[in-house]
């Protein structure tokens, strides 16, 4: 990653995060979610809003089993 290309942030369907160029097309099973922007500001993005690192499945398994 270098200082002067742009990203955006992306989510795949276990609700994890990743940084990707904006020039470079999305991988398959990724999602942009809007925020675009240094390496900085989007990591600082990520940050803020993946407060779970668990994936998606295996929290709602969890929460399952405490049912």
């Amino acid at each position: 990653m270098d200082e002067n290309t742009r990203y955006q942030v992306l989510r795949n369907d276990e609700e994890q995060y990743s940084l990707w160029p904006v020039d470079v097309e999305v991988p398959a099973g990724w999602h942009p979610v809007g925020k675009e922007g240094t390496e900085a500001e989007c990591s600082a993005y990520v940050d803020e809003v993946w407060t779970d690192m668990r994936p998606r499945s295996l929290r709602e398994r969890m929460e399952n089993a405490e049912a």
